[in-house]
């Protein structure tokens, strides 16, 4: 019998399939159309006729202009593939509240790939471990997707981020136009995810970045902690936040405003979403954002 059979695993699954259907319901839509040339309803160009095409496609009427076979050609919407890329580090651990980002992340990329799949996109799931990259192909069904909850429900954050040497894992897989979605912290120590993202790059599919900040680094509210352990390194330091408060923010919009231009130096799509910010809202702002970058 099949793991997904399984009671737990079934839960798992519908919760976040509930989740992301609340999430989609009523205000996502268009996150990837692209345009290929083909029969299609909006005329984009005509083009000499070749052997072997569709004769219906021939235009008459120009042909009566212009003693010339002529093909009409259109844009249509086509599908994509849709890849999630998850950092799953230990730095993903860290928690404001009762949520920590990776489940955030978790719900994020739940409702990217319910959208997709409504729209009937290929959805692959790559999780940054430790030790390497746990990769599912893009695929259309419902079973598909449904393991792709179940997967998304087993990360666990532990470690460091994956090392450029497990990168070219990245390269397998379908060629077709893809979409790809990081959901990170952007922690690094070796400038090993900007790495990455160079890597993705050099496939020259689209790239969006979704930066997870949660509120207490944001404001360094941390109610009166004053050691905090790095997740990954386990090193410690003494900070007294009411002093460091200010130039901890100074700082910080140094660095975010710093990621922006770097990002958008490589023609990446980047949008820093707060872990206490409502899902439903990130996602809508983020993709008003897109649309009109794209006008």
């Amino acid at each position: 019998m099949s793991r997904l059979l399984d009671p737990k695993v079934m839960m798992a699954i519908k919760a976040l399939s509930l989740s992301a259907k609340t999430t989609i319901d009523g205000f996502m839509s268009g996150i990837n159309k692209s345009t290929l040339k083909g029969p299609g309803l909006e005329f984009s160009q005509y083009r000499s006729y070749q052997p072997g095409d569709d004769l219906r496609s021939l235009d008459w009427k120009m042909f009566a202009r212009s003693d010339r076979y002529y093909i009409r050609e259109s844009e249509i919407e086509t599908n994509i593939s849709i890849r999630l890329l998850i950092d799953a580090s230990a730095s993903m651990n860290h928690q404001d509240g009762d949520f920590t980002k990776m489940d955030y992340a978790r719900y994020l990329a739940a409702s990217l790939a319910y959208l997709g799949n409504l729209q009937g996109d290929a959805i692959g799931l790559y999780v940054f471990q430790s030790g390497g990259i746990f990769s599912m192909l893009a695929k259309q069904d419902f079973q598909h997707l449904a393991r792709l909850f179940y997967q998304l429900e087993q990360i666990k954050p532990e470690g460091i981020f994956t090392r450029p040497i497990h990168y070219k894992e990245l390269y397998s897989g379908v060629q077709k136009r893809e979409l790809l979605i990081f959901i990170t912290d952007l922690y690094e120590t070796n400038n090993e995810i900007f790495t990455l993202l160079d890597t993705l790059n050099t496939l020259r599919h689209e790239v969006v970045v979704f930066h997870l900040m949660s509120g207490n680094e944001i404001d360094l509210d941390f109610k009166g902690y004053t050691s905090f352990e790095d997740l990954e390194s386990k090193k410690t330091i003494q900070i007294d936040q009411e002093k460091t408060r200010k130039t901890y923010r100074q700082k910080l919009e140094q660095y975010l405003e710093s990621t922006r231009m770097k990002l958008l130096d490589r023609r990446i799509a980047y949008r820093m979403i707060r872990t206490d910010e409502p899902l439903d809202q990130a996602l809508r702002d983020f993709l008003n954002q897109r649309n009109k970058l794209k006008v």
